[in-house]
């Protein structure tokens, strides 16, 4: 790749439960990236998402891909984080500002993961998406305004997420622990071999600071177990359920046309266990709707977002908490050219 594609190169990022990944591409060309990423997820404190643990990690992975492709400076750049809309207050007030002068960038678009999961998953096309991975978070738009559902956090929602089934496969192997009903001796045994001996599980969990990411490990033994164990089915034909009912909630009316869903996030990735319960569930919430494959993921929708905004023209309906589109005017050009 060379840095005197037409229209410039575009940075996109992807923040979520399990880290932060950064991508670097040709407006152009969007699906020609360079990547980088942390295993660090940005820190959450009192003021919402930490915007200066946020460019700790961005800067230094940014300015290395920019090296590495020969770049002065992007000329947009679209930053999807998980809990933006309700946590993104510091990230709104700070980012804009601290890109234009750390990066020389002036076109930033700031989303919830869920929106660069959907510009990812569907494009400019309406629509529901969920996205799961870590956590849960259902949006759906018909190009004039967007709905969501859940996306609560692991304390209040993301249902049917990976750290709501781990979570749930916890309790069961500690119900089997405490000999109480509703407990499951083979997700008892996958805790005892992953975590250790039962009693020292609140211990282990309590104090840290990724209690979601923790939680959410945990989901891919409850799906080993699912296929000869109860239990185990359950908790994922409950998840399927919630998920389901999410992309229902956020679907555009039939009357507003073709309504495609689509899903995507590393959950789905446990495959049969999750995925044919979700398949059914999905069909007796939206008989409407045509189940599509995901074009892309989270990190290729800001990267398409960005490209947008490097064009003029959104790609999205911009909306206060889940889509803000700025310019901030900076000292150099940003013509992205060697």
């Amino acid at each position: 790749m060379t840095g005197g594609d037409a229209g410039g190169w575009v940075l996109g990022a992807d923040s979520g439960g399990s880290g932060l990944r950064v991508a670097l591409a040709p407006a152009a060309d969007p699906s020609s990236a360079l990547s980088a990423s942390s295993g660090e997820p940005v820190r959450t404190g009192a003021s919402g998402i930490e915007a200066a643990h946020l460019l700790e990690q961005l800067l230094p992975m940014a300015r290395e891909l920019l090296r590495r492709a020969g770049v002065a400076v992007p000329v947009a750049a679209a930053i999807g984080a998980a809990g933006m809309a309700t946590l993104g207050d510091e990230l709104r007030a700070v980012l804009p500002g601290e890109l234009a002068r750390e990066l020389a960038v002036g076109r930033v678009a700031l989303a919830a993961d869920a929106v660069t999961a959907y510009a990812g998953a569907l494009g400019r096309r309406p629509g529901a998406v969920v996205a799961a991975g870590t956590g849960m978070i259902a949006t759906g738009t018909d190009l004039v305004s967007w709905r969501r559902a859940d996306g609560w956090g692991h304390l209040l929602g993301d249902c049917g997420s990976g750290a709501w089934i781990g979570r749930a496969g916890l309790e069961a192997a500690l119900r089997a622990h405490d000999r109480r009903a509703g407990g499951s001796r083979a997700l008892l045994e996958r805790l005892e071999d992953v975590f250790g001996p039962a009693p020292a599980l609140p211990g282990l969990l309590y104090p840290r600071t990724d209690r979601p990411a923790v939680l959410a490990s945990f989901a891919p033994e409850v799906a080993r177990c699912a296929a000869d164990d109860p239990v185990a089915a359950r908790i994922l034909a409950d998840a399927a359920q919630h998920i389901a009912e999410a992309a229902a909630a956020v679907c555009p009316a039939p009357s507003a046309g073709d309504c495609q869903v689509a899903l995507t996030g590393g959950l789905f990735a446990m495959g049969d266990p999750l995925l044919v319960p979700l398949r059914d569930a999905l069909a007796r919430e939206l008989p409407h709707a045509r189940p599509v494959s995901a074009a892309g993921d989270p990190l290729s929708g800001s990267l398409a977002l960005a490209a947008a905004l490097a064009g003029g023209t959104p790609m999205l309906p911009p909306d206060p908490r889940l889509l803000v589109l700025t310019t901030t005017l900076t000292s150099q050009t940003g013509t992205g050219n060697r």
